[in-house]
């Protein structure tokens, strides 16, 4: 099992590539590929799976029934634009303009640990999303979410 801690800034270069940071890199297992999948978040994001926590993730969505339209429908969405990638001889990952637009990045991007995986926020609109948070609210959150957990 894999799993990222850290928040770290980057920037988009003219061709839309991106160092993918240190920090990161130091996490990540020494046995396993420099392969990558990435695609659209839940959120206006972009999410890179490291191939060892995406290849559960594609087993599982295969499995699904393909009779059921509800399972097509999100199939579609949530496969929508991914791509395998891996970093060039400079370390650096090249985004698909699709989905650099999907998630409205421009020039200074934010690279935020989501467990075993990693989102791409653009700056400001990452900045904006936890000024409009307050401490309140995220208590409550956790509250929320941790008791389900507990209960399960």
């Amino acid at each position: 099992m894999i799993g990222f801690l850290g928040e770290y800034e980057s920037t988009l270069d003219g061709k839309g590539r991106f160092l993918l940071p240190a920090g990161f890199k130091k996490q990540l297992p020494q046995e396993g590929s420099a392969q990558f999948v990435i695609n659209r978040g839940f959120e206006k994001c972009l999410t890179l799976y490291p191939m060892i926590s995406w290849e559960p993730i594609f087993k599982n969505i295969s499995a699904l029934n393909d009779f059921d339209p509800k399972v097509r429908e999100f199939r579609r969405y949530f496969l929508n634009g991914a791509t395998i990638v891996e970093p060039d001889s400079a370390g650096r990952i090249l985004l698909q303009k699709s989905l650099i637009e999907h998630a409205g990045l421009e020039k200074d991007i934010v690279l935020v640990s989501a467990v075993n995986k990693i989102e791409i926020w653009d700056k400001s609109k990452y900045t904006k999303f936890f000024e409009s948070f307050s401490p309140e609210s995220f208590s409550n959150l956790a509250n929320e979410v941790m008791n389900k957990n507990a209960e399960s």
